[in-house]
């Protein structure tokens, strides 16, 4: 499966993914601060687990920052 994150394209093996694992297995910071949005849409954290993502889709991932 090819999917594009934050502007990135990536391979994965898996045909299918859940937002929660390819988080799990491609991202480094911490999860806790962050929204997920695929193909535009913001997809709510409670939904993660179930949420089995598609070839092609466009994931952004987007971090909280603290400042003033």
């Amino acid at each position: 499966m090819e999917l594009q994150i934050n502007n990135q394209k990536i391979h994965l093996a898996q045909s299918e993914v859940s937002i929660q694992l390819l988080l799990d297995l491609h991202w480094s910071t911490p999860q806790k601060g962050i929204a997920v949005a695929v193909n535009a849409q913001v997809i709510a954290k409670a939904d993660w687990e179930t949420y089995l993502l598609s070839e092609a889709d466009d994931i952004l991932i987007i971090t909280a920052t603290q400042g003033g």
